[in-house]
C-alpha cells in the first residue's frame, strides 16, 4: 500500500485538484527605465564594494533586483538610501546581467 492509496483510505471524500491549474498571482515584472542605472566600484574599510543607484521605479522593485543579483551572484549586500550595495567587485558581472533583463547601464569609475 503506497502513500496515495493510504490518503484515500483516510480522506475518501477528498477530490484530488491538478497543481497546474491553481491560480497564483503571477509575479510582475520589474519595470524598466530609460535612464541608466549607474553601477559604481567603491573602497569602503579597505573593501571593495559595487553600487547600483539610479533606479526610478517603485522601491518594491529595486528591492526584488536587489535579492535577485545577491542570490545570482552568491555574495552579501543591502538596500539602503534607493542603492544596491553588493560586496565585492563584480561590475562585469552585474552589468551583463542587468543588460540581459533590458536595463540601460553605466559604468562609472575605473
Amino acid at each position: 500500500m503506497d502513500l496515495q492509496d493510504q490518503l484515500k483510505n483516510l480522506f475518501p471524500e477528498h477530490v484530488e485538484a491538478d497543481v497546474s491549474e491553481e491560480k497564483t498571482p503571477k509575479e510582475k515584472g520589474i519595470w524598466l527605465q530609460d535612464d541608466p542605472i549607474i553601477c559604481k566600484y567603491e573602497k569602503r574599510k579597505g573593501k571593495p564594494i559595487t553600487i547600483l543607484e539610479g533606479y526610478t521605479g517603485a522601491i518594491e522593485d529595486f528591492k526584488k533586483l536587489a535579492k535577485e543579483l545577491k542570490q545570482t551572484l552568491s555574495v552579501g549586500g543591502s538596500f539602503k538610501d534607493d542603492k544596491i550595495i553588493i560586496q565585492g567587485d563584480y561590475r562585469d558581472k552585474i552589468m551583463q546581467i542587468l543588460k540581459d533583463k533590458g536595463f540601460n547601464v553605466k559604468r562609472v569609475g575605473g
